[in-house]
């Protein structure tokens, strides 16, 4: 059975909650990987009571021997053929009055973070001439708000790496995608944490998980003769 690594699993009723529910469907055997063991091991244990074969794997995303584990231990559970970097909340604050130390976090969760990953699994998937790598992106991928330099700084970041990536790995056979949300995403993270945001947006508003999960794993199926590096996502209401 092959694997499928997500890095960056919250709640279960998230992007990365459904991601791993989505490639489990795919017939793959899902590592469920990110900071709490609790949240991890709920998603892990409804994926396998549907059938689907998951293992909860705590990491620290912006740790490289945190990363280094996760890659050889996955691979002990068989190739890893598919490998998310979902890693990186929205940072957000005044940029005068802004410390240092935040400007950095921002970074290291959301684009050094996706180094470590990436260099790891390329290494192994680079072996077998195969697998696909994907990002998850945001708005601030493609364009700067008021007070998002961090974030925007981080994301646009990562999203020039995988180009980077997909240009230098993509002729060896390794599929490097990136995937941009743009718009608030219906889970819980808005819905029960910010519930004024999700009143705000309205009736069909918020991008839907189901609808962003299906992308990726559309990504993942892909022809060689037909691949696809960038996808962006949102509402029909979202302005862009």
């Amino acid at each position: 059975m092959k694997t499928a690594i997500i890095l960056g699993v919250g709640p279960q009723n998230g992007v990365g909650g459904y991601l791993c529910d989505f490639a489990a469907k795919e017939g793959l055997h899902v590592v469920v990987a990110g900071r709490s063991f609790d949240k991890l091991s709920l998603i892990a244990e409804t994926i396998k009571a549907s059938g689907g074969q998951a293992t909860p794997m705590v990491c620290d995303a912006t740790s490289e021997e945190d990363i280094c584990k996760l890659i050889a231990n996955s691979e002990q559970l068989g190739p890893v053929d598919l490998a998310i970097y979902n890693a990186g909340n929205n940072f957000n604050g005044d940029f005068l009055s802004m410390e240092a130390d935040f400007f950095e976090k921002c970074w290291r969760v959301c684009t050094f973070g996706g180094f470590l990953f990436s260099r790891e699994v390329l290494k192994v998937m680079q072996q077998r001439k195969t697998g696909c790598l994907l990002f998850t992106g945001a708005s601030a991928s493609m364009r700067g708000k008021p007070r998002f330099a961090p974030f925007t700084a981080a994301k646009a970041g990562l999203r020039a790496m995988a180009q980077s990536l997909a240009r230098e790995f993509q002729p060896q056979g390794i599929h490097v995608g990136h995937v941009v949300i743009d718009g608030g995403i219906a889970g819980d993270k808005i819905i029960k944490g910010i519930p004024q945001f999700a009143e705000r947006a309205g009736e069909d508003g918020l991008v839907g998980l189901e609808g962003i999960a299906s992308a990726y794993m559309y990504l993942y199926k892909q022809p060689k003769t037909a691949w696809t590096h960038e996808l962006d996502l949102r509402t029909f209401k979202e302005n862009f």
